[in-house]
């Protein structure tokens, strides 16, 4: 199945508004400036972003390897090629090195962000630290989570580059967020469906109690785990269901994971 048919396959189907499905891309880990950053993949993926034309574009963080201002201009080349407005970009710790934040407001933005579309909400936290790998929320943002998921919604996410779980796969766990414990009791209290990250450069979906937890593994860098392959993930949300497939740039294809968002649970894949 193409990213295109996915769309089409979900459009018939009721929707969080307007009787139709969201769509919701997720890449992470870009990595400019690395030499194993592979410029041909970031930009075959904004061609098919182009082409399946998602509702909203999620950026999980480090954009660049080391935060210099050139490798921000370079992502800016293929972000200024992207069709979709609605974005969520957050910075990762490769972002925050050599006072790179600076340029990330900059070139791209401002390192919070929130995004509001009809039965959606979303918003994206600034997890890094200055030249720290760790992340970290803070107890002054929880207040922010609490009061901004107040309203009904059908369907709310979180997105910051560091994981709040260890990810199988990624070694020895070393770099979760400092306050991850009390922020995951903050986001369970606070009716947020799903936390989107990055930074291990491994893909992986988990539930925890209600919570949906969805790493981003790397598009288009070759610091790869084991047999993984760079990769993006595409959301596509209704009123009942959250299906998550993942996406190889030049590839295929492949649904990873069906969650029913009333009940909380897994749902069988289909064969």
């Amino acid at each position: 199945m193409t990213a295109e048919s996915a769309r089409d396959n979900q459009a018939a189907q009721a929707g969080p508004a307007a009787d139709r499905s969201i769509t919701i891309a997720h890449i992470s880990d870009l990595h400019a400036g690395s030499s194993y950053f592979i410029p041909n993949l970031i930009g075959r993926t904004i061609d098919e972003l182009n082409e399946l034309q998602p509702d909203a574009v999620v950026v999980t963080g480090d954009l660049t390897d080391m935060g210099f201002r050139q490798e921000f201009k370079t992502v800016r080349i293929f972000l200024d090629r992207l069709a979709c407005r609605q974005r969520v970009i957050v910075p990762g710790n490769h972002d925050s090195k050599n006072v790179g934040h600076i340029h990330f407001e900059e070139l791209i933005g401002a390192r919070n962000s929130d995004l509001a579309l009809p039965g959606l909400n979303i918003i994206g936290i600034d997890s890094s630290e200055p030249d720290l790998d760790s992340g970290r929320i803070g107890r002054e943002r929880y207040k922010t989570i609490e009061t901004r998921f107040v309203e009904p919604s059908d369907v709310n996410i979180v997105v910051l580059h560091h994981h709040l779980i260890p990810v199988p796969g990624t070694g020895r766990e070393r770099n979760v967020c400092y306050d991850a414990g009390d922020f995951l009791e903050v986001l369970l209290r606070s009716g947020v469906d799903m936390v989107l990250c990055g930074h291990k450069h491994v893909p992986h979906v988990w539930r925890l109690e209600s919570l949906m937890l969805i790493t981003g593994g790397t598009v288009s860098c070759m610091r790869l785990r084991g047999r993984s392959k760079p990769c993006y993930n595409l959301i596509v949300l209704d009123r009942s269901r959250a299906r998550i497939y993942r996406k190889y740039p030049f590839g295929a294809q492949e649904l990873i994971a069906d969650f029913e968002l009333a009940g909380k649970r897994f749902c069988e894949l289909e064969k």
